[in-house]
């Protein structure tokens, strides 16, 4: 397996390219000196730009660049397309939340500008309501027309059950509701996108040591694995208590190998869990949130920390191939946070965090 080419070209320009209101913006993107966009699971995306805020007048004079007549205003829609310049592919979409002007003694003055993706809107009041007989996906799909998104979803129509959302912002609720059933959430321009992670494939990413890889700290750390986890509950409708317990991987992600809960039960013996919440109601609901934890432990055994020449497919939720390692850390990851940075000393690239249940082979 090799890697895939960031480019048809030898020599191309990587430098992102900036959109306002849809609009392609030249004076932005050539005025941009450094770049930062972060994501990661859970959702929500931020964006950091530094643009020269110093231009020349055809009168030969200097001026701010961004002024208050500048489409580039709080509020603004703003869009960020990364890769080969004449192919780019959009890495961000979001609102202007913030301006910071920064001068300094002897140099030109720098504008911040600070987005956040359209789960801004989910962050920003906490709430309290009951959600009545509903599937987790109906609580995602009402949650999310209140907040103007639509929704593309896979799965978690069940079980049915009252979920409340108790003092949380919206984004909160939904990260807590989520994760007791081992799902995750990101969006995408205006829509959400929803579902198990066993069920959500962002692509693929092929990276060579020394070639497109220039940077890599990976490690297989036992101190968090065990080798059942174990949950009980009271189902107030029948009277009775319900148990659940999962010792077997069902949802392990990409990669191959032995598991860290094999390597445990090799190396510390029987090693269980007992998980003391959520509470559960059902002997269903209760394996299924033990086995969601079981899983969710295995699947950060092995752990990735690397740096790569920029490339926008490399985002959160996609399997990323890294080879040339070494025979046990060669293997297929995923990623769960990457940033896409951007300086006029390194130019674009993306350092990124991705997790692996194996240590082969």
């Amino acid at each position: 397996m090799a890697e895939t080419s960031l480019s048809s070209t030898p020599v191309f320009s990587a430098r992102p390219t900036l959109r306002v209101a849809g609009q392609a913006d030249e004076r932005m993107t050539e005025l941009l000196t450094a770049m930062r966009m972060e994501e990661s699971e859970g959702g929500q995306s931020a964006l950091e730009l530094h643009l020269s805020n110093w231009v020349s007048t055809r009168q030969g004079q200097g001026e701010l660049g961004f002024g208050a007549d500048s489409s580039l205003r709080l509020g603004a829609q703003l869009a960020v397309y990364a890769g080969e310049e004449a192919d780019p592919t959009e890495i961000f979409q979001g609102q202007v939340s913030a301006l910071e002007l920064v001068w300094r003694h002897g140099a030109t003055p720098t504008l911040v500008v600070l987005a956040e993706d359209a789960l801004a809107k989910a962050r920003s009041a906490r709430r309290s309501r009951v959600f009545s007989d509903c599937s987790p996906a109906e609580v995602l799909r009402q949650v999310a027309a209140a907040l103007g998104l639509s929704v593309q979803l896979q799965g978690l129509d069940s079980p049915l059950g009252t979920w409340v959302q108790l003092d949380e912002t919206d984004l909160g609720f939904l990260r807590r509701l989520f994760a007791r059933f081992d799902a995750d959430l990101q969006v995408v321009g205006q829509t959400l996108h929803a579902g198990p992670r066993a069920d959500m494939q962002r692509g693929s990413v092929e990276l060579q040591m020394h070639g497109q890889l220039s940077q890599i700290r990976i490690g297989a750390d036992l101190s968090g694995q065990v080798t059942s986890v174990s949950i009980a509950g009271w189902d107030a409708g029948l009277g009775d208590a319900v148990q659940g317990q999962a010792d077997t991987l069902r949802h392990a992600g990409p990669g191959q190998g032995r598991s860290g809960p094999a390597w445990a039960a090799d190396v510390l013996g029987d090693r269980p869990e007992h998980l003391a919440t959520p509470a559960v109601a059902t002997a269903v609901e209760a394996l299924a949130v033990a086995q969601a934890a079981f899983d969710r432990r295995a699947r950060r055994f092995v752990r990735a920390h690397g740096i790569a020449e920029g490339n926008p497919r490399l985002r959160v939720g996609c399997s990323v191939r890294l080879m040339g390692i070494s025979e046990q850390f060669d293997n297929t990851y995923q990623v769960v946070q990457a940033f896409h940075l951007f300086d006029q000393q390194a130019g674009y690239r993306t350092e990124f965090k991705a997790e692996c249940a194996f240590l082969g082979p």
